[in-house]
């Protein structure tokens, strides 16, 4: 869903969230409901339905408030709230920050996903809210997403595992899981709009599978349609995948809501499926649905349906019984605080040890330099409705120094803040140089077409704040009426605006120069009539960056600026600099007298977010920084914050240690200082496969619409992440299911067997044992292949893993169970999933390359398995 901005200081995300919490906690107070008579609960929950007008029912198919349905105060029917997000039950704030979704998908350990979300309900239910708006499980496609954080990876059956953990968790609070986004959002690239063309057996393959495994096994609550249009229907009026494949075929039984202003067409949208609009009812409202059911247009049992299933989760989860807020829970407590760095201790990933530098020998080891943009005050979370205002965050910085009082750790973070890089990019009106600053000029248009409607001077190329408007905004979303919140969701999306910013800016000598734009809206940035970077069709990223030569003459600069979707008030910030001349020599000067280096750098909340992708490049002066801090002590450890893979062609080589540590929660510092000591040992596995080059990426020429359209063609088809590198004979630089531990591990001793348990069709066993000189976990992985498919078919799916924690020595045996679905492929002419008769691969290992053990299964017969089985 949508969320507001994070300006700099986070005044504005923490007024939002103020403002949101006194809606919460100044909502009526909860009526016991009377004592009912000794019935079951779908007897209670007719009994309700029948006691309710037709009136009643349709107001409660929307939302009262931005963050709340109607209730029926009358029968005792609450009004059912809601929270935001996947890592933080943070309305209101501050609360936990556990790790961020792919650091949890990268600990492969779907126990440790329950023990978090046990807490994240805990924390729900602390602040009173019904619905945890999470979590969210698109598929990793390729690394520009900005929503990559919250998800769990590019492969459906890890992700569903760790899904079925974090939902049993979460209910297990009787606050309900709500999974998102439904489906084909897997970019935030024109999210309202786009429409992802998806063949059949590429969504039952690849992209549904998660949601179809938290329904059969998770038993979850809630489903959240996405904005965009999948094959050609907005979802919340996709009548073929919201109750044809949803809640016939998989047999859903909880609420579909929309994402917040998702919903398009009342009578559309409740004919296909759609419970609950969210956040108002815009469509699904009395004077939409009440004339359609007089007329026949929408059956009264389809809106006794949606009731019955609101009144379902209200009884499942006891909430018609007692007050949903828990006054008992500490909202901030020692439980959530272990789980929070639980899992920032085994989603950390070692991507690189040359010659063992790690972990550091605290003996040796006196002086510590910390550098980067990431170092302090941190970057606990990334940005949008996964973001999470926290009591206390241990940054870098702080989990090295606080833990190591006996040494000396010093800190310059190396690099300016774009900000600054911006106000000191000095722009003049004219080539001579006599005015300084830009001049814009405003159009009643949203191309900067037509004639001016006015003009100003700016000093710097800078305006607005990053996200999703400014702080006067979300003080007046606090409070909005719905009336307020369509005026001002129309004043935001369509109004025509738009500014043309012309300057001349001298460089002090000839040279290449990093020329960047980092923008929540359309532009176009031309240099000398040329454009360089053109984004104002549809911007696809927040941070955008080019190298270019120029001359030590006056260049004219021209930046077109456009609208951003919804709620994104005007933000850019346009600069110029030559990157090697932003590295703070001071900086150079620590590193120089310290035994090692910390760099810590990567995205953060304004720069990976909700509402915009990011680029593939580290931002501005990063690279450069690495580079010259590994020059100056080459005993340097790089620490990379971010929800996927980033550039590393300028700089990994030049560093002997490398870790990806995601978006690691509030107790992130502490856990990185314990792994780069050796107090714990890195076991985090890479959900996704890491690409040398962009271009290698087996979904990028296929990530963006066609030209001149919002069709986004899933042209990679099956073959997304280590599927698609192996189909296309590309080596990533690191594969699926890779991370270096401290110590090592030996398998053996593989059998396959026919399996006696039922709905178990072979069992695959082995042993794992830990040949080095300290304790660690591995992750036992288990992919399976068919050997000579009639059907295109990647050359192994992960179908089984098993974390595996074992001291020096010890040796554990493994047993994973394949079921007939393991072996089968989606058969679109059948309508049924299929396994021919055949040989087929088993292999077992450390990843998706990484495999020690290998052996063949003969199936004898052909097995088919309908789509409304259990998995």
């Amino acid at each position: 869903m949508m969320m507001p901005p994070r300006d700099e200081t986070s005044r504005s995300r923490t007024r939002f969230s103020i403002l949101l919490a006194f809606l919460l906690l100044a909502a009526p107070a909860f009526s016991q409901v009377d004592a009912m008579p000794d019935t079951s609960a779908n007897s209670r929950i007719d009994s309700l339905i029948q006691q309710m007008t037709l009136e009643e029912k349709v107001d409660m198919l929307s939302g009262e408030t931005l963050f709340s349905s109607h209730g029926v105060p009358r029968l005792h029917i609450p009004s059912f709230w809601m929270s935001d997000g996947p890592v933080g039950a943070h309305i209101p704030p501050p609360s936990t920050a556990y790790a961020a979704g792919i650091g949890l998908a990268a600990t492969w350990d779907p126990d440790l996903a329950q023990e978090v979300g046990v807490q994240l309900g805990r924390d729900a239910r602390s602040r009173g809210a019904h619905f945890l708006l999470g979590p969210g499980v698109n598929i990793y496609r390729a690394p520009m997403n900005g929503r990559n954080f919250e998800y769990f990876g590019e492969d459906p059956y890890l992700g569903g595992k760790i899904a079925v953990g974090y939902i049993r968790g979460v209910q297990s609070q009787d606050v309900v899981a709500t999974i998102k986004h439904f489906m084909g959002n897997n970019s935030e690239y024109a999210r309202f709009t786009t429409n992802s063309i998806i063949d059949e057996r590429t969504m039952r393959e690849i992209y549904l599978p998660i949601f179809e495994t938290a329904v059969k096994e998770g038993h979850v609550g809630s489903v959240m349609d996405s904005y965009n249009l999948t094959n050609g229907t907005y979802m919340t009026a996709n009548r073929y995948l919201n109750i044809d494949v949803l809640k016939q075929q998989w047999g859903f039984d909880g609420v579909l809501m929309s994402d917040w202003t998702a919903a398009h067409d009342g009578i559309a949208d409740a004919n296909a499926g759609l419970d609950l609009e969210m956040p108002f009812g815009t469509y699904m409202n009395r004077a939409t649905l009440l004339p359609a059911i007089k007329a026949g247009t929408i059956s009264q049992a389809t809106i006794d349906d949606k009731i019955r299933r609101m009144l379902r989760l209200a009884t499942r989860f006891h909430w018609l019984e007692r007050e949903q807020r828990d006054a008992t829970i500490p909202r901030y407590n020692q439980q959530g605080r272990e789980a929070a760095l639980k899992g920032a201790q085994e989603g950390m990933v070692l991507l690189k040890n040359e010659g063992a530098l790690l972990p550091l020998d605290k003996t040796k080891v006196q002086k510590i330099a910390v550098f980067g943009t990431n170092a302090f005050p941190g970057s606990p979370t990334a940005g949008g409705s996964g973001e999470v205002p926290t009591f206390k965050t241990t940054s870098i910085l702080t989990g090295i120094s606080d833990n190591n009082l006996q040494k000396q750790v010093t800190y310059a973070r190396g690099i300016p803040t774009l900000h600054q890089v911006s106000t000191r990019t000095h722009f003049f009106q004219d080539a001579a140089e006599k005015k300084p600053g830009l001049l814009v000029e405003s159009f009643a248009s949203d191309d900067c077409t037509g004639p001016s409607t006015g003009s100003h001077v700016e000093s710097a190329a800078e305006i607005g704040h990053p996200g999703f408007g400014t702080p006067e905004d979300i003080e007046d979303m606090g409070l909005m009426t719905q009336a307020d919140f369509i005026v001002k969701l129309g004043s935001t999306s369509t109004k025509k605006e738009s500014h043309r910013w012309t300057g001349y800016y001298k460089p002090k000598s000839a040279g290449e120069y990093l020329l960047f734009v980092e923008a929540t809206g359309k532009f176009r940035l031309s240099v000398d009539g040329k454009v360089e970077i053109d984004s104002m069709v549809l911007p696809k990223a927040v941070m955008n960056q080019i190298r270019i030569h120029l001359t030590g003459d006056a260049h004219k600069v021209v930046i077109d600026q456009g609208e951003g979707e919804a709620f994104q008030e005007p933000f850019l910030r346009v600069a110029i600099a030559k990157e090697k001349e932003l590295v703070d020599p001071m900086a150079l000067e620590l590193a120089k007298n310290a035994d090692v280096a910390v760099v810590a750098v990567g995205f953060d909340a304004d720069t990976e977010t909700e509402g915009a992708d990011r680029g593939f490049a580290l931002p501005p002066g990063q690279e450069e920084l690495i580079r010259q801090i590994a020059a100056a002590n080459p005993k340097t450890v790089v620490v990379l914050s971010a929800g996927g893979s980033v550039a590393t062609a300028g700089w990994l080589e030049k560093v002997p240690a490398v870790f990806q540590v995601w978006y690691s929660g509030q107790e992130g510092g502490t856990a990185f200082n314990q792994a780069l000591f050796g107090e714990i040992n890195p076991s985090g596995r890479l959900p996704f496969s890491w690409e040398r080059r962009i271009q290698d990426n087996p979904s990028v020429e296929s990530y963006y619409p066609a030209p001149k359209t919002l069709d986004v063609h899933y042209t990679d088809g099956i073959f997304v992440g280590y599927r698609g590198y192996e189909h296309k004979h590309t080596k990533p630089l690191f594969p699926f299911g890779y991370g270096l531990s401290y110590t090592s591990f030996r398998y053996e001793h593989l059998k396959i067997e026919p399996a006696t348990e039922a709905g178990t069709l072979y069992q695959v066993s082995f042993d794992v044992t830990n040949i080095g000189s300290r304790s660690g976990a591995d992750v036992a992985q288990l992919y399976v292949g068919e050997k000579s498919a009639p059907v295109p078919r990647p050359v192994k799916e992960l179908k089984g893993f098993k974390r595996v924690l074992l001291n020096a020595g010890e040796t554990q045996h493994i047993v994973l169970p394949l079921n007939a679905r393991a072996l089968t492929y989606y058969d679109v002419a059948a309508k049924a999933w299929k396994a021919n008769a055949g040989s087929y691969t088993v292999e077992v290992g450390r990843s998706s390359e990484e495999l020690e053990l290998k052996g063949d299964l003969s199936l004898t017969t052909p097995i088919t398995v309908s789509v409304d089985a259990a998995q």
